[in-house]
């Protein structure tokens, strides 16, 4: 398996819509960031599958460490 990589070390706000599914890059390698582009294939390491639950603003980890992932827990000041 290979290593995260730290995209930015702060959250990334997204607006979002209820009941769409975002698929969150967790490996930190995708052009498309926060999403997932495909750049995983090979790291062992998948997207996560988010389902927001209310339109609106969520904030998306940057760092790829969070505990709470895909959302921001704060662990970007730990780094």
């Amino acid at each position: 398996m290979t290593e995260r990589v730290i995209f930015q070390k702060k959250a990334m706000p997204v607006e979002v819509e209820e009941g769409k599914t975002y698929y969150w890059c967790a490996c930190g390698r995708s052009a498309k960031q926060p999403f997932c582009d495909g750049a995983h294939k090979g790291s062992g390491i998948e997207p996560v599958a988010y389902k927001a639950e209310a339109t609106g603003k969520a904030f998306f980890c940057g760092c790829k460490h969070s505990r709470k992932e895909p959302l921001c827990d704060g662990t970007h000041k730990e780094l």
